[in-house]
């Protein structure tokens, strides 16, 4: 494996990470966007589908379903800082902080359904990136992105809005913001398919089953 190799290997996976957790964070806040009823995560989370198959071309099958394992896992401990943060006592000298724990602690049920939805829907997008690669080979690289995605982004959608929101919000809010999900959700996988050609793909995966 070359330096280069591992320096995207690097960059990639630190981005995926960091979109999953910035996106936990940004679903506490519903925004109204044309009509629809949007989590704030889904403007970047979308980004991770194809970050994953990013890794998937570089470093094959393997190292892909280790970085969604992976997300998960620092995903659950972000939740667990955060409520034991919001539960400890404030220094009252600075003021109670109590913004904290009301803005923060809701995340829990966020990350949840987050890690929930992202493990079931990208080892799906997983196999059927894999699926296509192996049928098509380096041909139509476009195309491994529009289809693993179009299978995992509703399933990713309908699994994270019933966990997150189903009896948190009023259903037609959840339903809103399910249609929201896939609309967005499908707009940035259009925009993000030339990212699939920034990165080489291994003649020998690094590992690959």
């Amino acid at each position: 494996m070359t330096r280069q190799t591992l320096r995207t290997i690097v960059i990639v996976a630190v981005c995926y990470v960091a979109a999953q957790i910035l996106a936990d964070v940004a679903s506490l806040r519903i925004l109204f966007i044309g009509g629809f009823s949007v989590d704030g995560g889904t403007l970047i989370y979308p980004f991770t589908f194809t970050l994953r198959d990013m890794v998937h071309k570089v470093a094959g099958v393997m190292v892909a379903r280790t970085l969604i394992f992976t997300a998960a896992a620092i995903n659950l401990v972000m939740a667990g800082l955060f409520y034991i943060v919001s539960i400890l006592p404030p220094d009252l000298t600075v003021g109670p902080q109590a913004e904290f724990s009301v803005v923060l602690s809701p995340v829990i049920r966020i990350v949840l359904a987050s890690i929930t939805a992202e493990i079931i829907s990208e080892l799906i997008d997983t196999e059927v990136y894999k699926a296509w690669v192996q049928r098509m080979g380096q041909r139509y690289q476009w195309g491994r992105v529009l289809v693993s995605n179009s299978v995992s982004v509703p399933i990713d959608s309908a699994v994270f809005v019933a966990i997150a929101f189903l009896g948190a919000v009023p259903f037609a809010v959840a339903l809103s913001i399910f249609f929201a999900n896939v609309l967005i959700k499908g707009l940035v996988t259009l925009l993000s398919i030339p990212g699939i050609y920034l990165v080489k793909e291994q003649e020998v995966p690094l590992i690959d089953a």
